[in-house]
């Protein structure tokens, strides 16, 4: 092999390599935390009142899963109460995972989601927010759906 069909391997491997990288490049799914990340971070204010609000709370947020259902119970100063706001279920590796649920609150602080609406064998961040008596609450907390 001489030096000319040397060189045009190289420019060969070369192009090569470089369609790859530029298929790869183009290929690539990049996700956001957020579409809004800007007005996000406007906000951001709003949960750490939230998570103070919280922390003031006597009692804490509980998790618990069955067979079939998650279960969210709030602290005890929130039963009786009105409460609005969002459950929701932040998946950080996959956007088509997140759900987002709004709360319904029962008489005893509780709400109880179906497993069927969330993708099992998931680990999510669940970002719970809620209103009750002209207060802010905001908490995040890990679950794992199995």
């Amino acid at each position: 092999m001489n030096w000319g069909n040397k060189l045009v391997f190289v420019f060969i491997a070369f192009a090569l390599l470089m369609g790859t990288l530029v298929y790869k490049a183009v290929n690539t799914k990049y996700e956001l935390v957020s579409k809004d990340y800007y007005k996000d971070e406007l906000r951001y204010q709003d949960r750490i009142d939230g998570k103070n609000n919280v922390a003031a709370l006597s009692g804490k947020l509980d998790l618990t899963q069955d067979a079939e259902t998650v279960m969210i119970n709030l602290p005890a100063e929130m039963k009786g109460v009105k409460v609005k706001g969002e459950a929701w279920f932040y998946c950080k590796t996959d956007a088509t995972r997140d759900r987002k649920i709004p709360l319904q609150i029962d008489t005893a602080a509780r709400q109880v989601i179906l497993k069927k609406e969330l993708v099992k064998a998931t680990t999510y961040e669940l970002k719970l927010n809620w209103q009750a008596a002209d207060q802010k609450y905001y908490i995040e907390q890990s679950i794992h759906v199995d």
